[in-house]
């Protein structure tokens, strides 16, 4: 708590809060409604589309970034590497020079798996914020802001933070996750087409960070269900509600950097992350020892010094994004596989 009231201070005193705040207050009224896009895709599709039907690991067409993750026909896949980015994205294919380092070596590291990096978390349609949307202009000139106007990107994070919101939300989170799951599962299948009746189980690590994570586990209910598939999640700063996914979900593990207080703080929110809610899914996972902490060392939330920063780390030869991956090529989620 001192932390994160620390943290406060400073931005009052830099005019980032007041900034904050009054976007909040715009935007408050807007997210009420934020739910409608989501019913209003819902009523669009079919039970076919939603993957309701047993044919849903259907043949999807290549694309331009498959060509480019090419396996060959030779080699055993069986693992998807699922990348859900944070609450700060415009589009599903704005991956920083850092994350795009982050996967490129995860599968050059795990021969044996694909990644699939173009699924927007933040959008049941799987489509970016300057797609066909009523508010594309609004969104479009804040992601290409400069200089002082810069600071209006704050407004796709708040736009963003209400689609985890809903991902939460019992009342609209199931269709939501649902869009998410459907989406996933396709641009899997894009990526390298799924097996139909594979020999044996699939590996699916879904590695999220901020807001990414909520919606990954609130894919994870239906992904189960439709793939014979171990399901990890790997958290690497971020943040969920304690609820969805941990039921059916293998394992979670939740990568903390030393100097990330955003993390800090849905665990202040959400009753379910509070040790005196015992019941709840992700204490029951805890004592199931299905969630594991790790510390990965002076990572801050976000930016050059965050876990996909591509800055040096004090005096040493390491940057930032290469001390995430160590620590995720150090979980035991790589099974005979060559490990940095």
């Amino acid at each position: 708590m001192r932390k994160i009231g620390g943290q406060l201070l400073l931005c009052l005193q830099s005019g980032t809060l007041k900034l904050l705040v009054l976007a909040g207050l715009i935007l408050l009224a807007w997210g009420t409604i934020a739910p409608v896009g989501t019913l209003v895709w819902w009523l669009s599709q079919s039970s076919e589309n939603l993957g309701i039907k047993k044919s849903l690991i259907r043949k999807s067409p290549r694309d331009n970034l498959s060509s480019k993750l090419e396996k060959s026909q030779n080699q055993n896949i069986d693992c998807y590497i699922v990348f859900l980015p944070g609450v700060g994205d415009f589009s599903a294919n704005q991956l920083t020079q850092g994350e795009e380092f982050f996967l490129n070596e995860l599968e050059r590291i795990h021969p044996n798996c694909v990644t699939v990096r173009d699924v927007f978390p933040y959008s049941a349609a799987n489509e970016s914020l300057g797609g066909r949307r009523l508010l594309a202009p609004l969104w479009s000139a804040a992601e290409k802001a400069d200089g002082w106007f810069s600071n209006t990107d704050i407004l796709i994070k708040i736009r963003n933070l209400w689609r985890f919101a809903i991902s939460a939300d019992d009342r609209y989170g199931h269709i939501y996750n649902l869009g998410i799951a459907n989406a996933i599962v396709n641009r899997m299948n894009a990526v390298y087409p799924l097996p139909k009746y594979p020999k044996q189980r699939l590996k699916l690590i879904l590695i999220g960070t901020s807001g990414g994570v909520q919606v990954a586990l609130g894919a994870v209910n239906y992904l189960d269900q439709w793939l014979n598939a171990e399901l990890i999640v790997v958290s690497i700063g971020g943040d969920f509600d304690g609820e969805n996914g941990f039921d059916a979900v293998e394992h979670v593990y939740q990568l903390v950097g030393r100097r990330d207080w955003i993390e800090d703080i849905s665990q202040i929110v959400f009753a379910s992350r509070w040790p005196i809610t015992v019941g709840s899914p992700f204490n029951k996972a805890r004592r199931q020892e299905r969630y594991t902490v790790v510390k990965t060392g002076p990572h801050a939330h976000s930016g050059s010094q965050g876990y996909f920063g591509t800055t040096t780390i004090g005096q040493s030869q390491t940057t930032y994004v290469e001390l995430t991956l160590k620590k995720v090529n150090q979980l035991p989620i790589w099974s005979n596989q060559k490990q940095r």
